[in-house]
């Protein structure tokens, strides 16, 4: 169980009172996100997100399989959470709370349920084997939010891993070695990102991105799921005070910029990880062909 310690009535009128003047705690505008960065590592699907003082880590990882029964063309694709003390003092290990169920659940609805991974092209062999994609979410500081950021650096994950080559012969299934074969990348058949919104003051203020005092000061929480084509993939009021409809209307077009936003700082670090990527393998290639000896 989480264990969060509930803000004061001090400090939970502070913080109505001061969004009602138009100020946050950190200073930011009510539609304005904390500063977002991403760092790939070595590994294909390895990305760390910062998202202000949240932060985490995302790895994505393949093993052949067998197909579900039901479906016998496609692979299969899972998202998995683990909230620790690492990320805050109030987790515990080893036991699930309601916070890692329900942001496991949203991930699933936004990323999953919309097909942004294409599970058929998961498929090596009918009904005998397929790709299982997983992607684990590590939460290493905890600051409100964990929603998008936990999506950002699933999206980013997806987009940059890279799966080994796999051919059928004789009915068998080989799999090749990152270093015998080029790996392939997945199949994305869109890039959908949820933006949630903290409702307070009756529904009549909402902000974008909260902190996690915010978060616990406030009565609603709206998440948007959307891709840059502007398809609404998922929408949910999961809990708290009802919420005015035009709350959702009015907040749609904002949810769709920040979606168009943050898929270009997603393209950009992946553009910049490529290009060190294949400068190393120039250089590598380089060092190689000076070590030769000379005939």
């Amino acid at each position: 169980m989480n264990k969060e310690a509930p803000l004061s009535i001090a400090e939970r009128d502070f913080i109505l009172d001061a969004l009602r003047e138009g100020v946050r705690l950190d200073g930011r505008g009510a539609d304005q996100l904390r500063p977002l960065t991403l760092s790939f590592g070595e590994e294909y699907g390895h990305v760390k997100v910062q998202l202000g003082k949240t932060s985490l880590v995302v790895r994505i990882s393949a093993e052949v399989a067998k197909p579900h029964d039901d479906r016998p063309f496609d692979g299969i694709f899972n998202i998995a959470m683990e909230l620790t003390a690492m990320g805050s003092p109030a987790w515990e290990n080893g036991r699930q709370g309601d916070l890692e169920t329900y942001v496991t659940n949203v991930l699933d609805r936004v990323i999953r349920h919309s097909n942004a991974l294409d599970t058929e092209s998961l498929c090596i062999l009918k009904g005998v084997s397929c790709w299982t994609i997983r992607a684990d979410v590590h939460i290493t500081d905890y600051d409100g939010n964990l929603i998008d950021a936990s999506c950002i650096g699933v999206m980013a994950g997806l987009q940059h891993f890279r799966r080994p080559d796999a051919v059928v012969k004789d009915g068998q299934v080989i799999v090749y070695g990152l270093d015998e074969r080029v790996p392939a990348p997945l199949n994305i058949t869109h890039k959908p990102l949820s933006v949630t919104f903290h409702t307070f003051d009756d529904g009549k203020l909402a902000i974008l991105d909260a902190t996690r005092k915010e978060e616990q000061a406030s009565e609603a929480d709206v998440v948007i799921g959307m891709n840059n084509a502007g398809d609404v993939c998922y929408l949910s009021k999961f809990q708290g005070s009802p919420v005015d409809a035009l709350v959702f209307i009015t907040k749609t077009s904002l949810a769709l910029e920040k979606v168009k936003y943050i898929n270009g700082i997603i393209d950009k670090a992946l553009q910049a990880d490529l290009a060190k990527r294949s400068k190393g393998g120039l250089a590598e290639q380089a060092r190689a062909e000076n070590d030769r000896p000379v005939a």
